[in-house]
């Protein structure tokens, strides 16, 4: 795995990126109050770990990955402190399938939106090399209601439909919120949070 310095670097900073709010995403909370982060749970690109613990909390064995091994450390930090549970690797989400672990729930909170065309494929596919028939994805990415053009790529909910397009179910694609700060003063982004089940074989999906 090739680490990311520019990844790595925003989490020695002095100030902490726009989305390490030093807790769960709200949306992701409430999943988890609703009984959908459960099972076997990877978080993808999980920063500091707020979202995995979280969901390690309330019962899912969850795993966090990120490329920055500053953030990961951080993570570890946290959990040791609190008595989590969750458990967390330095990993590329490019290449989920080197984990040699399979998954019914995946978290992604704010990793989609930054690939472009051809990594945003290779991402769909390291996806499903670690996510099993039935699994659900939720994920959450800027959406294109964001005005302006600070900030990572918008996403619409036709890109969406295209990526996850083969071998995918989008069970709902519904607008949301991400909360951040250091972001142009803004407390919150627009997004848009994709629930999308894994199909298995012979689904016809």
């Amino acid at each position: 795995m090739t680490i990311q310095p520019g990844w790595d670097a925003v989490y020695v900073a002095d100030q902490p990126p726009p989305w390490d709010i030093g807790r769960p995403q709200p949306v992701f909370t409430r999943l988890a109050d609703q009984g959908l982060l459960r099972g076997a749970l990877l978080d993808a690109g999980c920063g500091t770990g707020e979202n995995t613990m979280m969901a390690a909390e309330r019962g899912a064995g969850a795993l966090g990955v990120d490329v920055a091994p500053h953030a990961i450390e951080r993570a570890r930090g946290k959990a040791a402190e609190r008595g989590s549970t969750a458990r967390f690797e330095v990993a590329d989400v490019l290449d989920l399938g080197q984990l040699g672990l399979t998954f019914d729930t995946v978290v992604d909170s704010g990793v989609f939106h930054v690939f472009d065309d051809e990594d945003r494929a290779r991402y769909v596919v390291s996806l499903a090399s670690v996510m099993r028939p039935g699994a659900t994805c939720y994920l959450m990415c800027f959406s294109d209601r964001q005005p302006g053009t600070i900030g990572p790529r918008r996403i619409s909910q036709d890109e969406l439909v295209t990526a996850f397009r083969d071998g995918w179910a989008i069970a709902s694609i519904t607008a949301e919120t991400f909360a951040i700060h250091n972001f142009g003063g803004a407390s919150e982004a627009q997004a848009w949070l994709a629930v999308i089940e894994r199909c298995g074989p012979g689904s016809g999906a």
